[in-house]
């Protein structure tokens, strides 16, 4: 039996986890936070409770609900069923899957992109959670996570990470909202890592990508198929973009008077503007797809799909080089083709050839100094490098 602690033990508490204190309390610290969980068993089942913050309930208090949650539980009641049938009458409590997609527009307006709309979809819809979307929001529990996780935990181990973060994200928003009560089963610390083996390293790697002196004969390739797609990756090879900042692409980011494309911050991976020099190819690429143009409004994709108003899909390049025949590296790759060009066949400076990249370089002392972004000289490389991938594709 556990010792029963007074007011003081229990503040001398600093340690994180979980810490009996007696008469089925536990203290939860958790970083700064710190709550009371109250553990019991009912019909063969051991549950756990959570009674509220150390700020809100006193040692005495919490005490004092343990003793008529144990007289409840003597009479037969599971007090959390029982809080779940009230709260239910008192809110309609929507599944998993509801609440999962009703999250997800309404925070896609944080999204960078399409492409990171469409991930959480992905992840959070049929594909992976499948067996839980159609269960209520209350009910998911720790089996219920790790039915969905294990299967690609040690398999998709960036995919599986990232969707135990946003299964996290959707039953704290539930909690937030009064819809559960219980602590979340998703949380890694203190509770899945005890679970499940810990993640190794950076499972991916590095993105295959085409070595830099077959990019002009891929090119060249590219040029005989007039569709909006394959438009769409030349420009991202000749600016050495990503592929997200390319399909959310839309006119109003573009001074071709200035030769200048400019992605906002909330599009970036950084966070941050980003300026890329435009050189002749890239402006005629883009004189192409304006004729292409229903409407003449700012905010209309540079590269749209086939549904109005909707640019590009996400598998748009992955199709074309399907179509192509192309396999062993992927659009994403193409900047390291760039960047391996930069170093070996060139003699900008890496801080040049990384500002292109719209990477960080050096730490945060040289970044406060480094104040510009090099524009001009990385208009100079971007010129280079369309006459490196362009001279052997008029041949």
């Amino acid at each position: 039996m556990a010792k029963t602690l007074t007011v003081l033990q229990v503040r001398a508490i600093k340690k994180e986890g979980k810490h009996p204190v007696g008469d089925g309390l536990y203290l939860i610290v958790d970083g700064a936070a710190r709550r009371w969980m109250f553990r019991f068993q009912i019909d063969g089942r051991r549950r756990e409770m959570g009674l509220g913050s150390c700020v809100d309930l006193s040692l005495a208090d919490a005490r004092a609900k343990a003793i008529v949650l144990k007289q409840e539980i003597r009479s037969g009641i599971d007090p959390i069923e029982e809080k779940k049938g009230a709260k239910a009458a008192e809110v309609k409590i929507p599944t998993f899957g509801e609440f999962s997609d009703e999250l997800i527009a309404s925070i896609q307006e944080g999204f960078r992109n399409a492409k990171h709309r469409y991930q959480w979809e992905q992840t959070l819809g049929l594909s992976y959670c499948g067996d839980i979307r159609n269960k209520r929001i209350d009910e998911i529990d720790t089996k219920d996570v790790l039915s969905v996780l294990t299967p690609i935990w040690t398999t998709k181990q960036e995919t599986a990470s990232r969707l135990r973060g946003r299964i996290e994200k959707v039953l704290d928003a539930a909690k937030s909202k009064g819809m559960r009560s219980e602590d979340n089963p998703a949380r890694w610390r203190g509770h899945l890592e005890n679970l499940l083996p810990r993640r190794q390293k950076l499972q991916r790697g590095h993105q295959p990508a085409m070595a830099y002196p077959l990019v002009p004969a891929f090119v060249k390739r590219l040029g005989t198929r007039d569709a909006i797609a394959a438009y769409a990756l030349e420009f991202l090879i000749l600016t050495a973009a990503r592929a997200g900042e390319v399909y959310g692409a839309t006119w109003q980011e573009f001074d071709l008077t200035d030769r200048t494309w400019t992605i906002p911050a909330k599009r970036m991976k950084a966070g941050r503007e980003h300026r890329v020099p435009l050189t002749s190819r890239t402006i005629e690429i883009l004189g192409v797809v304006d004729q292409l143009r229903s409407t003449k409004t700012p905010d209309e994709y540079v590269f749209p799909g086939g549904r109005k108003g909707r640019p590009l899909s996400n598998m748009a390049f992955k199709q074309l080089l399907v179509r192509m025949g192309e396999t062993g590296f992927v659009p994403h790759g193409f900047r390291s083709s760039f960047r391996d060009w930069c170093g070996e066949c060139t003699d900008f400076p890496r801080e040049v050839a990384e500002a292109a990249l719209a990477h960080i370089v050096g730490n945060s002392v040289e970044q406060a100094y480094r104040r510009g972004d090099a524009l001009e000289k990385r208009r100079l490389m971007m010129d280079a490098w369309q006459n490196f991938i362009l001279q052997n594709t008029t041949e």
